[in-house]
């Protein structure tokens, strides 16, 4: 933005302003939504636990007495109807797409929501993926709500790319779990919405230990966890960390993610209100 930049880009004849470009590049949400947060949940690689947390912050959140909803970004391997067992087909309608409201009435919008059948493979590219994740922001009537949680695809492609350009995103949070190998793909991700300057509200860490159910003792299954010397790097905190809990998934599984125990995902979500 130059310096005589009034702020105001309808008065301005620059074409080459980069405050004006990025702004062009937001996508209208639909008339019907008042959205008041959006977070977008990420990480570098698959099978972290991202939808999980995702599920677990919005249930966390919904505790609290907010209103929300979740954006399924993740068009090829959509996990969130299950989780909260939502299933019926929406249908368009001149207003838009109304999404699916789960038991406790956080609200929900996915691809497999629009299928025929759930388990048919959605085999569009790149492109196409990140237009149908567009649409679920300018389509869908979310109506009032409070926060909504973006549940993005693993890596740095189309997707993540054109959410974070597309969507009006507060911040985001980072998924990871104790692996070496992950530090690396947290950089990633960190790195990624920084060159997009969007904020990083904090890391969550999924698999973190598993706590014995008898004797209470606490055993790092993926070894010592490497996300403390990466808060330091990146001056970015730790909302929380999950333990390895076979309830989760198997609750998960049943469609009943809103039943689980949310004491170890509260922190994060409080440090949520707080931003």
């Amino acid at each position: 933005m130059s310096e005589a930049c009034s702020g105001n880009c309808s008065s301005c004849s620059s074409s080459d302003c980069g405050s004006r470009t990025k702004e062009s590049l937001l996508a209208p949400a639909n008339p019907g939504s008042h959205v008041k947060k959006v977070i977008a949940v990420v990480s570098g690689k698959g099978g972290v636990g991202k939808s999980t947390v995702t599920s677990m912050l919005a249930c966390a959140m919904a505790k609290q007495g907010h209103s929300t909803a979740i954006l399924d970004a993740d068009i090829t391997g959509p996990s969130i109807p299950k989780a909260f067992g939502v299933n019926e087909c929406r249908e368009a309608t001149e207003a838009g797409i109304v999404p699916a409201i789960s038991k406790e009435g956080i609200q929900v919008m996915s691809i497999n929501l629009l299928l025929d059948d759930e388990t048919a493979p959605v085999l569009w590219r790149g492109p196409v993926l990140a237009g149908a994740v567009k649409q679920f922001w300018t389509d869908v009537i979310w109506g009032d709500v409070d926060y909504l949680f973006v549940d993005m695809p693993p890596g740095t492609g189309d997707v993540p790319l054109t959410v974070f350009q597309s969507l009006p995103i507060d911040g985001i949070i980072v998924v990871a779990t104790p692996q070496d190998l992950v530090s690396m793909i947290v950089a990633k991700a960190v790195n990624m919405a920084r060159m997009m300057e969007i904020p990083v509200l904090g890391f969550v860490e999924n698999y973190s230990y598993y706590q014995c159910p008898d004797c209470g003792k606490k055993t790092e299954v993926f070894g010592k966890s490497h996300l403390d010397a990466m808060s330091q790097q990146y001056n970015i905190p730790i909302l929380a960390r999950l333990p390895i809990d076979p309830t989760v998934a198997q609750m998960a599984d049943m469609g009943c993610i809103e039943q689980v125990d949310l004491a170890a995902i509260e922190p994060a979500a409080q440090a949520l209100t707080k931003e």
